[in-house]
C-alpha cells in the first residue's frame, strides 16, 4: 500500500523563499478579500465550496463562513501583518444576526467550525461581552454528548471552546465544562479488540465509522485532551499519553522512513482513496493534532511525528489547492509544528517551501475561477494567516491553536 495517492499531489514548485513575496502575497489576498465583500459583511461562495446547499445569506461559519474570514481579517491587523479599510468587529455582530435568521445548513447547531460556537467565540474575542460568553457555555454544554463524537461537530471541537476562555479569562466555570467534556470523552474511548488500540467511533453522515483523523477521528478528539492535559490528573494524564503513542504505533503505515495513517479502521469503497496526506485525514493533521504531546516523552512518538513530516515532504503539495483543510498551507502546518518541536531549520525551511508554491496556487485559481476563494479553512484568508507564521517562525494553527 502506497503511503498517499500520487494523482492527489503535485511537483513543488522550485523558487526561492522571499519574504517580501510573502508579505505582498498577505497584502494582496487581505485586498482582494475586502473589496468584495458583499454588503451586510457577507462573501460570495467560491464554486468549489458549493455543493448545492449553500444559504441564501452564504455562509456564516468558522469553517466556510464570514466568521472565519473575519477572524483572519482581525487577526492578521491585530498581528501588525495587514492594514484594513474597515474593522472587522464592526461586521461580525451582523455575522451572528445571520445565523440566527439563516442557519448553515437549515438548522442552527452547536458545532465550533460549522455552527454557532466559532460564531460566537470570534464575536467574544472581539467585543468580550458577558452575553455571548453565557451564549457560548449553553451551546459548549448542549453538546458534550454529540453522537458524532468527533471535532467539526462535536465535543472535541466545541470543548476548544471553553479550554480558550479558561486561558484567557480563568473563570473556573470554563476550567469546570472543559473537564465535563474530558469526562465524556474518557467515557466513550474504547479498546478496540482488532486494532488493538484505544479509539472513539464515530456515528457521522448515517455511517457508524472509527475515523483517525483531525477532521473527524482520532487525531482531532485528542487534540483538545493534549491541550488540557495539565487539567487532568496524573493518572489519565499518563494513560492519555500511552494511549496516544499505542493508537499511533498500531495504525501507522510505514516505508523506509516515512510513515502515514489511513483515513479509519474500515474498508473504503471501490475507487476511494486508501490513504489520504491532508489536515482532515492523515498525517498533517496527526502532526498538527498531536503536537503538544511533551517532547521527549517517547522517543516512539518523537519518531513517528518526524516520519510524518518526511511522508508529507515526498508526497508534495496538494492539487487542491493552497487552503488548509486539504491544502498546500494545512500540510505545510506540520512542517512549522516539526519546527517548533525539533528547533530543526529544516521544517521552516520545508514549511516555508509549501508557501512559496501555495502562493502560486493561490494566484492561479483566482484567474482560473475569476474570484478569489474567501473562507478561512479552505481559501484565501487561511493561506494569509500561514503565510504570516512562515514569516514569524509561528506554528498556532488559525482560529484552533491561536484566537488572538
Amino acid at each position: 500500500m502506497m503511503l498517499f495517492d500520487p494523482a492527489r499531489h503535485e511537483a513543488l514548485t522550485h523558487h526561492a523563499w522571499d519574504a517580501g513575496r510573502a508579505a505582498e502575497a498577505i497584502q494582496a489576498i487581505v485586498r482582494d478579500t475586502e473589496q468584495h465583500r458583499i454588503s451586510q459583511g457577507r462573501w460570495p461562495v467560491h464554486p468549489l465550496d458549493d455543493e448545492g446547499d449553500t444559504p441564501a445569506t452564504g455562509f456564516k461559519g468558522m469553517y466556510l463562513g464570514s466568521a472565519g474570514v473575519l477572524w483572519a481579517l482581525w487577526y492578521l491587523q491585530r498581528e501588525g501583518a495587514a492594514d484594513l479599510l474597515s474593522d472587522p468587529a464592526d461586521a461580525m455582530q451582523q455575522a451572528w444576526a445571520d445565523y440566527q435568521a439563516d442557519p448553515d445548513g437549515g438548522t442552527a447547531v452547536p458545532s465550533y467550525y460549522l455552527g454557532e460556537v466559532g460564531i460566537l467565540l470570534v464575536l467574544w474575542c472581539m467585543h468580550e461581552s458577558r452575553e455571548v460568553a453565557d451564549l457560548i457555555h449553553a451551546s459548549v454544554a448542549s453538546n458534550i454528548r454529540n453522537p458524532t463524537n468527533e471535532a467539526l461537530w462535536a465535543a472535541p471541537g466545541t470543548m476548544g471552546a471553553a479550554w480558550h476562555l479558561w486561558q484567557m479569562t480563568q473563570e473556573e466555570r470554563w476550567r469546570n465544562l472543559f473537564l465535563r467534556n474530558v469526562d465524556y470523552l474518557w467515557e466513550t474511548w474504547h479498546f478496540d479488540e482488532q486494532a488493538q488500540c484505544h479509539l472513539w467511533t464515530q456515528d457521522l453522515y448515517g455511517k457508524t465509522v472509527q475515523y483517525l483523523g483531525a477532521g473527524h477521528g482520532f487525531a482531532g478528539n485528542v487534540y483538545p485532551l493534549l491541550k488540557g492535559a495539565s487539567l487532568l490528573d496524573e493518572s489519565q494524564r499518563e494513560a492519555l499519553y500511552d494511549r496516544c503513542v499505542t493508537t499511533l504505533r498500531a495504525m501507522a503505515r510505514r516505508e523506509d522512513d516515512a510513515v502515514n495513517w489511513p483515513p479509519g479502521t474500515y474498508t473504503p469503497r471501490p475507487g476511494s482513496p486508501s490513504m489520504l496526506m491532508q489536515w482532515c485525514h492523515g498525517a498533517p493533521g496527526i502532526v498538527t493534532a498531536l503536537a503538544d504531546f511533551p517532547v521527549h516523552r517517547s522517543s516512539e512518538m518523537d519518531a513517528m511525528l518526524t516520519a510524518a513530516g518526511h511522508a508529507i515532504w515526498q508526497a508534495g503539495p496538494l492539487t487542491k489547492g493552497p487552503g488548509l483543510c486539504h491544502g498546500t498551507a494545512g500540510n505545510g502546518y506540520a512542517f512549522l509544528k516539526l519546527h517548533r518541536r525539533t528547533g530543526d531549520p529544516l521544517w521552516l525551511e520545508r514549511a516555508r517551501a509549501f508557501a512559496v508554491h501555495a502562493i502560486g496556487q493561490c494566484e492561479r485559481m483566482r484567474q482560473q475561477h475569476g474570484q478569489g476563494r474567501y473562507s478561512l479553512w479552505t481559501g484565501d484568508p487561511g493561506l494569509a494567516v500561514y503565510l504570516w507564521h512562515c514569516l514569524q517562525e509561528a506554528a498556532e494553527l488559525p482560529a484552533l491553536d491561536v484566537l488572538r
